[in-house]
């Protein structure tokens, strides 16, 4: 066989490929600068927007709108129930009284197409002349993550992992899951595929606590990671996939996109809660008034559009201190309300009902540690092997709550100071009775809750010592934050823009996008982008889902861990 005949082939083949992809992007970016100088010239009068809920996929809404349709940023309402923006983005506290946060946005360099593209246009706070996506990546890439204790027994071993603990027939269903058709899977749970024995193996206790799933989740869901995240399947084990923010996600991400948007004029209402929305009779999807708590009503007109939160995992939460527990919710959650609501007036705008109807499957329950020094987190770090910001998740697989905790990068606040430290911990099963303190995990203060911690690593009896440098332990009840992963029918999950719609659209974790999976800074972004796009008419890319699970080297790494 002629080497140089066999290499100039391919050589010429791929030159062939290369130069087809550039006459492709060449015309790509034709066709898009002449979308944006139609656009240019667009003259919308005085219609007006509103953003309904200040989380990230309106605040998203909003940076596409001023970006890419070129709309009057003081045309742009956003209202918020709530007297601060970020939604399930949150970061709160001071030093003298402890931090908090309810969760962690976990954040993914190749699989977050719309994200990284969007942030890449906002101004960083800390960062002269970069954005806040280049900010990012360069902190993550300068704090890489390899967690060395990524599962811990009863007996305060940290577990190899290095093995993912399957059977043949483990492998088997996995295999056909990914393949099967997820049109069948329509109301289907995680439990009812597998096997009892594939939910004690290493793999379901690292890929369930990373991305919070239950055995009763949907099916179709489970999928959908499956084959999105295919890339972290073989690094599950050290979570090298996971990207972080320099600080917590609130002031990372919210505070430069709040700034950015209020440097072009965008309105912001807070404390007022939509509680209705009216529609025109007819067969189209029209809004036409806004409901305000406070009775006033907003009138939407026909140029005028409404972009709404269908529903958010954080509502209804509750908070507690180091000697309180959170108290049940007594309020049932404002979005899933409104939602209720809209989906019962118009045909195509989803079903609340099995995301918000079953607390008891979709609570799990989060604690913020604030302390005075680093002495509690040098312990952590002798242990694991982890520097703080190194090691995600470490998870105890036998506690009786699932428990799991996260040591950030310090300072994770900009306001923490040099002799303050925080961690972040939650449990899946805060029903269930703690294994050192007998009471469930949501009944317990954040005293209790630290020490079930500092039990699962051995040091009950340095209790005393430890607790001399704790600042607050704030526990956090979150009722439906695994509300997205419920079973499901596809019908039950609205479209961006539903059929028919000439002027409203629904964001947030609970619309439907094929290919793409939900509890994600990305599912709420690529949302935003495909309500403003699709009603104002921009005839440009969205960031399509990269298929990983169709790529050879992807696929055989993945096939490797299979088997490992």
């Amino acid at each position: 066989m002629d080497k140089k005949k066999v290499f100039g082939a391919v050589a010429s083949t791929v030159a062939v490929g290369m130069a087809a992809k550039k006459v492709v992007n060449v015309a790509k970016d034709t066709h898009e600068k002449k979308v944006d100088e139609e656009i240019a010239k667009r003259d919308y009068g005085d219609a007006q927007v509103y953003l309904i809920g200040g989380g990230i996929a309106t605040l998203a809404s909003a940076a596409y709108l001023l970006r890419d349709a070129n709309f009057k940023g003081e045309n742009i309402h956003v209202i918020e129930a709530l007297p601060i923006l970020g939604g399930s983005n949150d970061g709160s506290g001071t030093a003298s009284e402890g931090f908090l946060c309810r969760g962690g946005r976990m954040l993914n360099e190749e699989t977050y197409e719309n994200f990284w593209d969007l942030f890449g246009s906002i101004p960083s706070l800390e960062m002269p002349n970069q954005s806040v996506t280049e900010e990012i990546l360069n902190f993550d890439h300068l704090h890489p993550t390899h967690a060395q204790a990524r599962l811990v027994d009863k007996e305060g071993n940290i577990v190899d992992v290095t093995t993912m603990g399957f059977s043949n027939n483990d492998r088997a269903q996995l295999t056909k899951l990914m393949t099967t058709d997820e049109t069948t899977l329509d109301n289907m749970t995680i439990q009812e595929w597998f096997e009892p024995a594939f939910f004690e193996t290493n793999f379901w206790y690292m890929w369930q606590t990373t991305f919070a799933f239950q055995k009763w989740s949907s099916l179709f869901e489970f999928r959908r990671y499956m084959n999105r995240m295919i890339l972290e399947f073989s690094r599950i084990n050290t979570l090298e996939g996971v990207t972080r923010t320099r600080y917590n996600q609130y002031e990372s991400l919210i505070l430069p996109l709040k700034k950015h948007l209020e440097s072009q004029g965008v309105d912001f209402t807070f404390n007022a809660t939509v509680t209705d929305i009216d529609f025109a009779e007819g067969d189209s999807i029209t809004a036409t008034a806004l409901h305000l708590d406070s009775g006033k009503v907003i009138e939407v007109r026909a140029q005028d559009t409404v972009i709404m939160t269908n529903a958010c995992m954080t509502d209804s939460t509750t908070e507690g201190d180091f000697n309180t527990a959170p108290q049940a919710p007594t309020k049932k959650p404002l979005s899933g309300e409104l939602w209720y609501k809209v989906a019962q007036k118009k045909p195509g705008l989803g079903n609340p009902e099995p995301f918000f109807g079953h607390e008891d499957e979709t609570n799990w329950h989060s604690f913020t540690v604030t302390c005075k020094g680093d002495a509690l987190l040098k312990r952590i770090e002798q242990f694991s092997g982890n520097i703080p910001g190194s090691g995600a998740l470490m998870t105890f697989k036998d506690s009786s709550w699932l428990m799991s905790s996260v040591v950030a990068a310090q300072p994770h606040f900009k306001s923490q100071g040099p002799d303050t430290t925080i961690f972040w911990g939650y449990g899946l099963y805060p029903s269930a009775i703690g294994d050192f303190v007998k009471k469930p995990m949501k009944e317990c203060t954040g005293e209790e809750l630290l020490f079930e911690y500092i039990s699962h690593l051995g040091w009950q009896d340095d209790w005393e010592e430890i607790k001399k440098d704790v600042v607050n332990v704030i526990p956090c009840y979150m009722p439906y934050i695994d509300a997205q992963f419920q079973p499901r029918a596809m019908t039950d999950r609205p479209q961006v823009v539903p059929a028919g719609s000439t002027n409203f659209a629904m964001v947030s974790q609970f619309v439907e996008i094929p290919k793409d999976m939900v509890f994600t800074e990305e599912y709420s972004v690529r949302a935003a982008r495909i309500a403003v796009y699709t009603l104002f008419d921009i005839d440009k890319e969205i960031c399509p889902v990269t298929p990983y699970n169709r790529d050879p080297k992807v696929l055989i790494k993945a096939g490797q861990t299979l088997f490992r």
